[in-house]
């Protein structure tokens, strides 16, 4: 049985929680179930080492972390396996997803943070100093297990903070084997990993003796997290909800745009929080793009392990699932659905990938997120219009502009009240590039070096310089 990481050892528990696959609905593991006890030993752990790792120059603090980027890359085939049986994707995805966790460790791992002189003159000096906050709590959902937790991992140690880490509970194994791979190259009680339910996150976020939470998860969670870290003014991170919207302008080449336009929106079957969830197309093109989208749907293929033809997996578990067949149910009565909707029979939590046409803003598909592979395509006429609708949305991280015209496509993307708004692309994530939140997605920024700063406190040295007395007369 995998075991988690707690200040240095490997640590089982007498309790213990089943691991579901998703392509079959059956056990495939089964993994520590974390105590209160187990959270305040880690945290405990976590809290004593940083007294050390603070000032450990940032170079051997980079050298951790790339030593740690080196044990991804060479058990990426295991953590890409370990990624497949709990997720359910394509081995592909899975591993792509390993790559990027790479990356991501290896950014982190060159970054350091030397004082920056506001202002010198004869009479003062002015520093600028970024100083780590403590210990980290990390909350991490299970649609990007290695992957978001890397992006966590490597700018709190960077920085000089420890972290515990508290997976989400139906994808714990790969964070696991992470787990293992790195108890050999961490110093005790700088990364912690303790699994359990969401009443282990609820228990991290409200202990005192953690200085930031950084989560990645569902609105109304975040208000919920919010909300605990309040009483001690914990610094928060929230990656939450998006409802990315793209825009195709008129001028747009269908041929040229479409596999992009489908890549965006059903990559990790529609599973991820910065892909298409509502495509508006202007009228000039709409057919031709509803066309060419469920034409691509319908060739799509559903697979499990094994299976060569596999393109997309399941729904990652039961209570998503449920949801996303609401929103398929409620998508059949609102538009009309040209693609998929017939959800297969026998195991496993598979939707197929479907698109919806003929369907408005102020339905649940096209204003909520359904997290799951169905795409609505709305249809406008005026550009100033449809940048107000998309703005409409309480959501704000991601969004896309489609152009044969990047000028122009750059013009209505100033106007697009999200976090980043990309052109001709979508979802294209770069350590080197910073990922903020807006609106009701969250709070502060991962990625870049504003990802880095996010895991720091400032503080301001100013210095009087001596002065010089002028000699007696």
């Amino acid at each position: 049985m995998p075991e988690m990481l707690i200040n240095g050892q490997m640590v089982s528990t007498p309790s213990t929680r089943d691991v579901i696959d998703p392509r079959t609905e059956t056990t495939i593991e089964k993994v520590p179930e974390g105590s209160q006890s187990d959270l305040d030993t880690a945290i405990k752990a976590a809290r004593t080492a940083w007294a050390s790792w603070r000032n450990q120059p940032q170079d051997q603090r980079g050298a951790i972390l790339k030593a740690m980027a080196r044990a991804v890359a060479d058990n990426a085939e295991e953590l890409a396996r370990c990624l497949v049986l709990e997720t359910g994707r394509p081995l592909a995805v899975a591993q792509f997803e390993v790559g990027l966790a790479e990356q991501y460790l290896s950014f982190y791992a060159i970054q350091t943070l030397e004082p920056e002189v506001l202002t010198e003159d004869e009479t003062r000096r002015v520093e600028l100093r970024r100083k780590p906050l403590g210990v980290v709590g990390a909350i991490i959902p299970w649609n990007a297990p290695l992957y978001l937790m890397t992006n966590k991992i490597g700018p709190a140690l960077a920085a000089g903070n420890t972290i515990v880490v508290k997976p989400a509970p139906t994808t714990p194994l790969t964070a696991l084997k992470f787990a293992e791979l790195i108890a050999e190259i961490c110093p005790a009680g700088v990364v912690n990993i303790v699994t359990g339910g969401n009443d282990l996150g609820a228990a991290l976020v409200s202990h005192p003796d953690i200085s930031k939470i950084t989560f990645t998860g569902s609105t109304e969670t975040g208000r919920k997290i919010m909300a605990s870290a309040a009483p001690g003014l914990k610094r928060l991170t929230l990656e939450l909800g998006g409802n990315d919207a793209a825009i195709v302008l008129p001028d747009a080449d269908i041929k040229q745009i479409a596999p992009g336009l489908f890549g965006f929106s059903f990559f990790n079957s529609g599973q991820v929080c910065a892909v298409i969830k509502r495509l508006y197309v202007h009228d000039s093109l709409y057919e031709e793009v509803c066309d060419a989208m469920a034409g691509m749907a319908g060739m799509a293929t559903l697979g499990t392990e094994g299976d060569p033809a596999m393109q997309f997996g399941p729904v990652q578990n039961k209570t998503q699932y449920e949801k996303v067949l609401q929103f398929l149910d409620q998508a059949k009565r609102d538009g009309k659905v040209i693609a998929g909707g017939a959800v297969p029979e026998g195991p496993g939590y598979f939707v197929p990938l479907t698109i919806v046409r003929d369907i408005k803003d102020g339905t649940s598909l096209v204003d909520e997120e359904p997290f799951g592979p169905i795409l609505p395509i709305i249809r406008y006429t005026d550009v100033v219009d449809v940048v107000e609708r998309v703005n409409a949305s309480p959501y704000g991280l991601g969004a896309s502009v489609w152009s044969a015209n990047t000028d122009a496509a750059a013009e209505v993307a100033s106007r697009i009240e999200s976090g980043t708004v990309w052109i001709n692309q979508h979802c294209a994530l770069d350590p080197l590039v910073p990922f903020p939140a807006h609106k009701q997605s969250g709070l502060g920024v991962e990625g870049g070096r504003e990802g880095l700063y996010a895991y720091t406190a400032l503080q301001t040295v100013n210095i009087a310089k001596p002065q010089k007395q002028e000699a007696a007369a």
